[in-house]
């Protein structure tokens, strides 16, 4: 299943194991202590796990995010949008696609970590109702940084 975010511009689907060499230029692209291809394919095989990508109009994989759900709390575990996709909704729509999966699952409330610096994401998940709740020093490392735990009720 795939929806259309016509603010964004950008088709959400489900990935698959045939986007792992995509959504890994992505990722090694996206952060300094990127997630390994076996992380991805783990959670691709899990249950409880939704990896949604973003294609741009040409179907190309612009971003990706991924959130698991156990029980009632979910946990939005990354989102990554290619230098090229940035600045065009493709975050947004893959954050509101995920939060809708959780919700679906059950998940009353969605829990993330966000470098303490990264202002863009901050603002983002601001705007879709995410507070700040704590901090977890140098969970981040290359450069260390603090994380801050945030969190929206669904």
């Amino acid at each position: 299943m795939s929806r259309v975010d016509p603010a964004a511009s950008v088709r959400v689907r489900k990935l698959t194991d045939a986007d792992l060499d995509d959504i890994m230029v992505i990722e090694e692209s996206s952060f300094t202590a990127p997630w390994r291809r076996n992380t991805f394919e783990s959670l691709l095989a899990r249950r409880d796990s939704d990896l949604l990508g973003a294609l741009d109009a040409e179907d190309r994989l612009i971003g990706y995010a991924v959130v698991w759900t156990i029980v009632d709390q979910a946990e939005l575990g990354n989102v990554a949008v290619a230098p090229q996709g940035r600045g065009r909704g493709a975050g947004r729509a893959l954050v509101k696609e995920a939060l809708a999966r959780a919700r679906e699952r059950g998940a009353r409330e969605c829990f993330l970590e966000v470098r303490e610096s990264n202002e863009v994401a901050k603002a983002l998940y601001d705007t879709l109702g995410f507070t700040a709740i704590g901090r977890r020093r140098r969970y981040y490392s290359n450069p260390p940084e603090d994380a801050l735990v945030m969190r929206v009720n669904l």
